[in-house]
């Protein structure tokens, strides 16, 4: 659990001067200004004690971005009413995601609407509540789960006295379920949904923010529509789906509003945000059922074109990537029990000029000081299985790093400069989180890595291929 300083006074960004409010915000707006507040005593966080210490003496917060942990958060020690200045609205969208993410792990005391827990409990406005609500930024068990190894003695004990079992037979909710079962963590959707005490909340007080959503002329970038599914050209710097705290500012929900279909268009697959290119999404529950058992089957082709900083041969490139949830992603090119297949195929690799500091900074690509900026290297890649930051990590891995990418390019670039034995030795953990640490942050808008081309065969025979168009280095 690291500890992160921030100020004792924040302040949004500078906000956009338009932006359009979806309809279910103002709804929501409206039904929390008519909503009335119980005169029920709810709780403050479990962990009163320790927030009361960090209140007097200092501004300091612990969060954890794992939604199965359970950390120490503590409110900060600003004013109220600077406090709800601060926290006005989730819209308008600010230009850049400048404020650190902040989580906070709380549990229900006394019984109550989910609405007036979070805002007496955080002392947040009431309208910013509901934002969080409505981004999905919201989650809850019925049961606490398990503090993580880095956990205090205080917490410990807070979390035994919260799921002591003679305590747990006394709430009817967890009857018929097991513990592991009763932590399970689930989305809160409605301002008025009930929390009995007992209860564990996790808010995610700042969301990550997708600006990019607002900027973009969605119409333009739809690359065709049939009665079962869409095919959308991505833009980098968006949210396929969206993501554990924000799922309003997703490429499925503009794209659903700029198209005014009244069904709201699924989820049937996953591209990095900092990607572009063909994504399909259904119109149907039926259809995304059909897509994803495609998927499984491997009946649906995935071309990528990715802008490699060095050259690639072509062949199949086999390697096996750690089973860890969190980025970067680790993998090594030989065989560890216990870690996942990864398979890609370059099809192809010309040379071609390095984009120029206009196209880079048009496109949000970032200067990550690779020592040879005369040429790059456009691959065209089949991506024989699907794992996340797959093309990234193995690219990376072999000394050729995708143009941009702030997250894997550093590590290469490090191992250029003073080559070491660690991406090399993963046999202890020590290694491999010594490796981990040489990585970067995820990139902010885009890399030079395209989704090109997607294709599939019905059982019926009916063939679908659809193209993004030229990749942003080449326009």
């Amino acid at each position: 659990m690291k500890m992160a300083k921030v100020s004792s006074l924040l302040r949004f960004p500078k906000y956009r001067s338009f932006v359009v409010i979806p309809v279910t915000i103002l709804q929501t707006s409206a039904a929390v200004t008519n909503h009335r507040h119980k005169s029920r005593r709810l709780c403050c966080s479990v962990w009163e004690s320790v927030l009361n210490f960090h209140r007097k003496n200092s501004s300091r917060v612990f969060a954890s971005d794992f939604p199965d942990s359970l950390a120490v958060t503590s409110t900060l020690s600003t004013p109220n009413h600077k406090r709800h200045e601060e926290y006005g609205r989730l819209l308008p969208c600010p230009a850049e995601n400048v404020l650190p993410r902040n989580i906070e792990h709380l549990v229900v005391k006394e019984g109550g609407p989910i609405l007036d827990f979070i805002t007496k409990a955080l002392d947040l406005p009431p309208l910013y509540v509901a934002d969080l609500i409505h981004f999905g930024a919201v989650h809850y068990a019925l049961v606490c789960p398990k503090p993580p190894s880095t956990a205090t003695m205080e917490e410990i004990r807070l979390y035994k006295e919260f799921t002591n079992p003679s305590l747990l037979r006394k709430r009817p909710s967890l009857k018929g379920k097991t513990l592991r079962e009763a932590q399970n963590t689930f989305r809160i959707t409605r301002i008025d949904e009930f929390v009995e005490a007992g209860t564990y909340v996790r808010v995610h007080v700042r969301p990550k923010r997708f600006p990019r959503c607002y900027e973009i002329e969605w119409k333009s970038r739809i690359i065709a529509v049939t009665e079962s599914y869409v095919v959308l050209n991505k833009p980098a710097g968006t949210s396929v789906g969206g993501t554990t705290d924000n799922i309003e500012e997703t490429c499925a929900n503009f794209a659903t509003r700029a198209l005014k279909l009244t069904t709201p268009l699924k989820t049937t697959h996953q591209i990095d945000n900092c990607t572009d290119g063909c994504v399909v999404l259904a119109r149907t529950k039926d259809y995304c059922s059909v897509f994803h058992r495609m998927i499984r089957e491997k009946k649906v082709k995935k071309l990528y074109l990715a802008l490699a900083a060095a050259y690639v041969p072509p062949g199949i490139m086999t390697h096996y990537m750690r089973p860890f949830r969190k980025a970067p992603k680790i993998i090594s090119k030989d065989f560890i029990p216990g870690w996942n297949l990864c398979q890609l195929e370059v099809l192809e690799c010309r040379k071609v000029p390095w984009p120029n500091a206009s196209i880079e900074e048009e496109n949000g690509i970032q200067d990550l000081n690779w020592p040879n900026k005369e040429f790059a290297y456009e691959c065209k890649i089949n991506l024989l299985t699907g794992r996340t930051h797959q093309i990234r990590a193995q690219l990376a891995a072999c000394g050729a790093p995708i143009v941009g990418d702030s997250l894997y390019m550093p590590a290469v670039v490090s191992e250029l400069v003073g080559p070491g034995k660690s991406k090399k030795q993963f046999e202890s953990e020590s290694a491999i989180e010594e490796w981990a640490a040489k990585h970067g942050k995820e990139p902010g808008v885009s890399i030079g890595l395209q989704a090109s081309q997607i294709s599939w065969d019905e059982d019926e025979g009916q063939q679908h291929l659809y193209q993004a168009g030229p990749p942003w280095w080449t326009q």
